[in-house]
């Protein structure tokens, strides 16, 4: 199988799965408290990886600095991306979920160009990113807010700004050893830092787990982290970060959809209109990236 194949394969598990995680971090919030829920997906997804590692004899994480980079990169895309979005799925439904965190790469953008300055933005690029967060704020100001919780949608918010970061970050940087080592240590970082956060705020007091909490877990481990998060960080390798952030045309109608038919949540047309938004947004974004001027270093 070529690299091209392989890299599209893993874009449209990283599409769907990725859409469906939304549902089943509903499902488990809805039992399970939030940060301790995700700490314990990545700490045993994280953990597996490396133990599926050590036996096949892959080159595991020993220097310094690339042990610091990922941990940088599963902080800030685990702990603040999904750890967040986890958090505020427990007011947020998974559709509008998926929708918020679709702004990932517009948040991707702004950071390649007011943090990175290797880029310049086209009139194309900038109407897009003024579309794309008008989507947004017609969902906190418009007719969809009054079904909407604003602290949720503003939390979502915050989460997309770290995954944005994370991602970009570890586009940056080159790391040594097996990919699957490399990801094995970005979820364990993630999963120790909500494990941590979930103690400071007292989460372990009230820590029970039902039928589908557990199965929800499960599901998020196998083909959220395992196989989506893993998909995720090898087209990044691959792909232009704005290329693989692409995944986010698609997640909130997988999202939207399954919220739809699995859990009765509701298909309003504010949301409908907000989506075509912030989707065409993203599109004149992603389509102008072709058309930015590098920057010359030197200059």
């Amino acid at each position: 199988m070529t690299e091209n194949r392989k890299a599209l394969l893993a874009y449209l598990a990283v599409c769907f799965f990725w859409g469906s995680t939304y549902l089943a971090i509903r499902i488990g919030v809805q039992d399970s408290p939030p940060l301790v829920f995700a700490g314990i997906r990545f700490i045993i997804a994280g953990s597996l990886m490396l133990g599926y590692c050590k036996l096949k004899g892959y080159t595991l994480p020993s220097e310094r600095a690339d042990i610091v980079n990922m941990a940088i990169v599963g902080l800030l895309m685990l702990l603040g991306g999904n750890g967040l979005v986890v958090y505020a799925e427990q007011w947020v439904s998974s559709g509008i979920a998926s929708l918020i965190i679709a702004t990932v790469p517009l948040f991707m953008a702004v950071i390649e160009f007011f943090f990175l300055r290797n880029v310049k933005m086209d009139f194309k690029s900038i109407s897009g990113l003024l579309l794309g967060f008008g989507g947004v704020a017609y969902l906190m100001i418009g007719d969809a807010a009054a079904v909407i919780d604003l602290k949720g949608l503003v939390t979502l918010m915050l989460a997309s700004i770290f995954w944005a970061a994370g991602s970009v970050h570890s586009k940056g940087i080159k790391f040594k050893g097996h990919i699957f080592a490399n990801i094995g240590t970005q979820m364990l970082a993630g999963g120790i830092g909500l494990t941590i956060a979930s103690l400071v705020k007292g989460e372990f007091a009230e820590l029970h787990f039902t039928l589908n909490s557990l199965l929800a877990i499960l599901y998020l481990i196998v083909f959220g982290s395992i196989v989506g998060y893993s998909c995720y960080i090898y087209i990044l390798q691959k792909w232009t970060a704005a290329k693989a952030g692409t995944y986010a045309y698609v997640n909130p109608i997988v999202a939207i959809m399954l919220g739809a038919l699995l859990l009765g949540e509701p298909i309003t047309l504010p949301v409908l209109i907000s989506m075509a938004i912030v989707i065409l947004g993203i599109v004149l974004v992603q389509s102008s990236k072709s058309e930015y001027i590098k920057m010359n270093k030197k200059e």
